[in-house]
């Protein structure tokens, strides 16, 4: 071949080989658009990291894997639940030196977040043997001498921490008014007038409850040791934080680690689901068995 030919041959491979390079890239492109998202595990894997935010939203929680939980009515023990409802909650966890923070997603399609007579708020919950062990106590609460300890979140709790008043007018707002003691004018601080007044229109304060009036926090410690045996722990340490989604509930819940849960370790973990438009409450509700629970160092 002369160099005239090679000459005119040369814009000719230039083209073929442009043309062949674009169609790397399209081949390239359709795979990237077609990538589907990670497989989510077959356990709650929960990354170690420094901080852990309490945020649903965060980018943070976007590297920890993500574990769908399939939920199955409770129906061991009275009061049963009969009808299926959330049929599934996405979980997500982080963990630090002290602490591990899970973030729970699921569908429900209704707010109820006011409390009252006849009302159910959506509530949610993380339950852990009190010390780590792969032979769990029963996921039913626990057993005789083998304790499990619970964080639980209800979204009534959430909005009054969110800023909602505890008023007649907050709770009821077409409601009309006469007289209402709790908005009458205040008696003298530490009389015994004031201290007659309180047993009589606020007996859960008068008693102790700590679920009466306005809440300091979303989140309550529980411990049982077994059915029926469900108890306020002394004190809650523990954090949480529920926002509304596009379609249910996030809602992130943060506690210290188990005894004897490390590095490395490993665990089990049960979660729960209160639909409140479902008239869900107390033992009525969605539930896992136990689920394993791996600390994994983050990449």
């Amino acid at each position: 071949m002369s160099f005239a030919s090679t000459a005119r041959s040369a814009p000719l491979v230039s083209a073929f080989r442009r043309t062949i390079w674009l169609v790397v890239v399209a081949v390239l492109a359709a795979g990237a658009s077609c990538r589907r998202p990670p497989a989510p595990t077959p356990e709650v894997l929960a990354l170690t990291t420094e901080a852990l935010p309490l945020d649903p939203a965060d980018g943070a929680w976007q590297r920890a894997p993500e574990h769908v939980a399939p939920l199955l009515p409770q129906d061991l023990v009275e009061p049963k639940l009969s009808k299926p409802s959330t049929p599934a909650v996405r979980v997500r966890a982080l963990a630090s030196a002290s602490q591990v923070a899970f973030r729970l997603e699921w569908i429900d399609a209704a707010a109820d977040d006011l409390p009252g007579a006849g009302r159910f708020p959506d509530g949610c919950a993380v339950q852990l043997p009190r010390s780590a062990s792969v032979d769990a106590p029963d996921p039913q609460m626990g057993e005789s001498g083998r304790p499990v300890e619970i964080v639980y979140w209800r979204a009534d709790w959430q909005a009054t921490v969110d800023g909602r008043d505890d008023t007649i007018q907050a709770l009821y707002p077409n409601a009309t008014v006469d007289h209402y003691p709790f908005e009458a004018r205040s008696l003298q601080p530490g009389s015994e007038a004031q201290r007659q007044m309180a047993r009589r229109y606020a007996p859960a304060d008068a008693a102790g409850n700590r679920r009466g009036g306005l809440r300091q926090s979303a989140v309550e410690d529980l411990v049982a040791e077994g059915p029926g045996t469900i108890a306020p722990a002394p004190s809650t340490t523990s954090r949480g934080r529920g926002v509304r989604t596009p379609n249910g509930w996030a809602v992130v819940l943060t506690r210290p680690l188990p005894n004897g849960l490390g590095p490395r370790g490993r665990t089990q973990i049960a979660f729960a689901i209160w639909e409140g438009s479902a008239q869900e409450a107390g033992a009525r509700k969605m539930r896992t068995g136990w689920v394993g629970l791996s600390m994994r160092e983050a990449p």
